[in-house]
């Protein structure tokens, strides 16, 4: 569906003829007109999101983590720790998802940082 924005952001936008249009995309120009007829937009699809097995644990690691990041560095444990700690708990799951949720947690944290130094100027 990239292909309608393309062919409408040029013939609209840019100008181009529809033959040319058609020769740069490869396609005929009978597809272009249609396209350019259609009153159908790009669909927009919701995000999916699956049930993860980290879900059970999250608000723990959540906690884990910010407790982390109020240590001094040699005391914090890794990852690789954290994770190790969660299969005690009975979590059964790679170390890539708990990486990946750190991560996020991560971005989360110093968005919520920079907004909230913003506000106080």
């Amino acid at each position: 569906m990239a292909l309608l924005g393309i062919i409408r952001r040029w013939h609209l936008r840019d100008q181009i003829p529809i033959r040319e249009i058609a020769r740069r995309l490869d396609i005929s120009r009978n597809t272009v007109r249609r396209y350019l007829r259609s009153e159908t937009t790009e669909p927009s699809y919701a995000e999916r999101r699956s049930v993860s097995g980290l879900d059970k644990y999250s608000v723990q690691l959540s906690g884990w983590l910010k407790a982390e990041t109020t240590k001094p560095r040699k005391q914090r444990r890794n990852l690789k720790q954290i994770h190790e700690d969660l299969k005690e708990l009975g979590y059964a799951g790679s170390y890539d998802r708990v990486a990946a949720f750190a991560r996020q947690w991560k971005a989360g944290q110093t968005e919520w940082v920079n907004s909230a130094s913003k506000r106080t100027h």
